[in-house]
């Protein structure tokens, strides 16, 4: 078992059925004794209040730290304060900021418009309460016009003020050291995390890395597409896989690993008692 810190992203469920499900994933994973457990936060807010109140069930019924996604974009400072104060009173001390996408059909883009101003705004508001997680994307941004480009908008966030990192999910741990070397000549010394996805459907992976930039190994992804719908074979290779690259991670000093659990135990379990 590792020794450096995990944390595991949940999603806010929408229904009693998926709220139980969650409660039995989040008393499993507590087992493992990770550092914090994340909510996601829908486009412009739309799942805000889902968010919180996950948030504070999380943190008081499972006494591990909970760490609300936060997006300003769309919103205004007046809505962010209040949302801030609600989180301050509930005693959560860690956020993700994020800037988020706007909905469909949304022209306001709110008088924050980047993470970087979030995180500033978060700062001057409430000094030190928060620790803000802001994130990293070792492969770029889908929406950035060059790495560089996209590495001084990582620069503004962490100038802002951010604590620590949480990396895109990836498959290629070169990019990941590649994006820490890069940062280490901008003097960011932030610890920046690992974000890591297991492996259990690969149309739906596929789909969602072609959107976001995260680039499958072609053989890889020739692997898996060879399994078909052989679902089993899929997530055998794919924990295999993962469960290799947390290793190397790790070895090369990584300073924890962010799972992005999709309200699931398996494989994120089976990854972390591989390791």
């Amino acid at each position: 078992m590792t020794q450096q810190a995990i944390s595991f992203e949940f999603f806010p469920p929408k229904t009693e059925k998926g709220s139980e499900n969650l409660r039995q994933v989040r008393d499993e994973l507590a087992t493992l004794n990770p550092e914090f457990f994340s909510v996601t936060y829908g486009a412009g807010g739309s799942t805000q209040d889902c968010t919180l109140q996950t948030v504070i069930e999380i943190q008081q019924e499972s006494g591990i730290e909970a760490a609300p996604h936060l997006s300003c974009v769309g919103s205004q400072k007046i809505q962010i304060l209040e949302i801030l104060q609600t989180f301050k009173d509930n005693d959560i001390k860690r956020i993700v900021a994020l800037r988020g996408d706007l909905p469909s059909g949304m022209q306001d883009i709110g008088e924050l418009k980047y993470a970087n101003d979030l995180v500033h705004f978060i700062r001057e508001q409430m000094g030190d309460h928060f620790h803000i997680e802001v994130a990293a994307y070792p492969e770029m941004h889908p929406q950035a016009p060059n790495f560089n480009n996209d590495l001084e908008n990582f620069a503004r966030k962490v100038n802002a003020g951010s604590d620590s990192a949480i990396t895109q999910y990836f498959y290629n741990i070169d990019a990941y050291f590649r994006f820490l070397d890069s940062c280490e000549k901008l003097n960011i010394t932030i610890p920046i995390v690992p974000g890591i996805m297991p492996i259990t459907n690969f149309t739906q992976l596929a789909r969602f890395s072609d959107g976001t930039g995260a680039e499958i190994p072609r053989w890889l992804r020739k692997r898996l597409e060879g399994y078909g719908d052989d679902l089993v074979s899929i997530e055998k290779l794919g924990t295999d896989f993962v469960t290799e690259m947390c290793q190397k991670l790790m070895a090369q000093g990584a300073p924890g690993l962010h799972f992005y659990s999709m309200n699931r135990v398996e494989p994120t379990k089976t990854i972390l008692n591989n390791l």
